[in-house]
């Protein structure tokens, strides 16, 4: 992006109700992926000049051991609850995880769940990284969830969603397919990269957990009528050309035995609903390459004409 530019060009502008249709397997109209947000957060990281790891000074033993409360129980809870009502889950994951808590990866990667990279600490920040540094973030990634679990990760989300202006190439060139730091549409859609296809993921900030509970100050109660609400309109404009509903948790939050209650019951309305494709990232970024991708870019094309 050219200083002052107005717009980044990362993506073209499409109507919302004027596209190609996206068809989802069998007929379902919404495609829904849950995301657990498996994170590191080290006691006292090193400093980064553009931000702060935490509000108060280091260490900040208040701020680690409550999202330490995630790993060591939250997450249990969290898995019991998806695997009952049938739900694979996407794993936002910091990579060091595979070294600090392997028994956690294990865990879920034999239970069919996939990973894609959150970086390697959510206390370690993309900012002021240079090409080289940020290749290496990369590749590390890439190296560490696939000798950790087999798998292969197909898809990005920043750690603590920090970026450089190369992040989006740079995943495009090392063979990711998706990207979830676009937070700008209910469907996926085609992503301006210098080689290769990305796709952009939708991804939501209004129903993530943190901004429930700790932007919104929404009640557990609150929350779960929040998420059944996205899922109601999202299925119901998804009959005429598929939508994406992603809900990205952390299990230091959902995971609190006053919240996951109402959240089971948000699975199991869900479940029962029978319009959902209830499935994991990777699989929609790949119906999507393989069926709609071509009729995106098309549409853009296409509008761009019709505004000049």
């Amino acid at each position: 992006m050219r200083e002052g530019e107005a717009d980044p060009g990362l993506y073209d502008f499409r109507p919302y109700r004027d596209r190609a249709r996206i068809a989802w397997p069998d007929g379902k109209s919404v495609a829904v992926w849950v995301s657990p947000n498996i994170e590191f957060y080290e006691l006292d990281p090193p400093i980064n000049p553009h931000r702060k790891s935490w509000t108060k000074p280091h260490p900040d033993v208040v701020g680690y051991s409550h999202r330490d409360y995630g790993n060591r129980v939250g997450h249990q809870r969290l898995v019991d609850v998806m695997e009952r009502h049938g739900f694979k889950g996407s794993v936002s994951l910091s990579v060091a995880m595979c070294q600090h808590h392997p028994e956690i990866v294990a865990q879920v990667n034999a239970l069919g769940w996939e990973f894609f990279s959150h970086g390697v600490y959510n206390t370690r920040y993309s900012y002021g990284m240079d090409e080289a540094q940020e290749r290496a973030l990369i590749e590390d990634a890439i190296r560490t969830v696939r000798e950790a679990t087999g798998q292969t990760i197909k898809g990005w989300l920043a750690p603590a969603l920090t970026h450089t202006p190369r992040t989006l190439d740079l995943i495009a060139d090392y063979g990711l397919t998706y990207t979830c730091d676009l937070y700008h549409d209910d469907q996926p859609g085609p992503v301006h990269v210098a080689s290769g296809r990305l796709v952009s993921m939708p991804y939501s900030l209004e129903v993530n957990d943190h901004y429930g509970f700790s932007v919104y100050n929404m009640s557990p109660r609150d929350y779960a009528e929040t998420l059944i609400r996205q899922y109601d309109r999202l299925a119901a404009e998804g009959a005429a050309s598929g939508t994406v509903m992603c809900i990205p948790l952390h299990a230091y939050l959902i995971g609190q035995p006053h919240r996951i209650g109402p959240f089971e019951e948000v699975l199991r309305h869900i479940a029962a609903d029978g319009r959902a494709w209830i499935t994991r990232s990777g699989d929609i970024a790949d119906h999507f390459l393989a069926h709609d991708y071509d009729a995106a870019a098309v549409d853009a094309a296409r509008y761009k004409t019709e505004a000049r």
